[in-house]
């Protein structure tokens, strides 16, 4: 018996994104393909449906599914901090080669952490730089106790994958809660409302 398909969740600023990559002969076929593939199993269709409008195998359809699922979570997180982003942030998603699963390792709230962390001047932690650089950033979030490890390069990539400028931002998770334990709270508050909330049909509204 084959398995139960992903469920696909799209908010209404992603929706036009995917359609307009679905519909586009500007962009490669395969980021077409892929994009088909989630606006039909959003609208409910099944992996047999979506493969043949798709023209992808069924294997494939079910992949793309897995794929926007395991990160829609980071991308809709994204999308709240930084909308300008989102087009490039699909993009990635449906990149052939996954970064290796390492962000499903971090929970939605630490990587929000992490960034939060960026975007505070180094000067609010007594470090004597002007700018994070990895590694600084890295035995922050350590010290904070945010995360228990994390690679340099997991850092980097959190942030790319975001790109996230933190020196010329300002976004929501720039905090002036100094309590550390308070703003867990307010971020995880604010991470779940984005995050548990869609269990709906229609496109999800996300109001930075």
């Amino acid at each position: 018996m084959p398995g139960k398909a992903a469920k696909v969740v799209v908010t209404e600023r992603q929706l036009p994104v995917l359609l307009e990559f679905s519909k586009s002969r500007s962009v490669s076929l395969q980021l077409a393909q892929r994009a088909t593939v989630i606006v039909l199993a959003f609208e409910g269709h099944s992996n047999e449906k979506i493969a043949e409008e798709s023209l992808l195998g069924r294997m494939q359809v079910g992949l793309w599914r897995r794929r926007w699922r395991d990160n829609w979570k980071r991308l809709t997180l994204l999308e709240c901090q930084e909308p300008r982003n989102l087009r490039k942030a699909i993009r990635e998603i449906f990149r052939d080669a996954p970064r290796g699963g390492g962000n499903f390792k971090f929970t939605a709230e630490q990587v929000t952490q992490i960034q939060a962390v960026a975007c505070e001047p180094p000067s609010r932690s007594e470090r004597p730089i002007t700018h994070w650089t990895r590694r600084e950033l890295r035995e922050e979030v350590i010290q904070r106790g945010i995360v228990p490890d994390i690679s340099e390069s997991q850092v980097g990539r959190f942030l790319r994958e975001a790109a996230l400028q933190p020196h010329r931002r300002k976004m929501w998770i720039n905090t002036t809660e100094k309590d550390p334990e308070m703003f867990r709270q307010q971020a995880a508050a604010v991470c779940q409302t984005y995050l548990d909330a869609p269990q709906k049909k229609w496109p999800l509204a996300c109001t930075p």
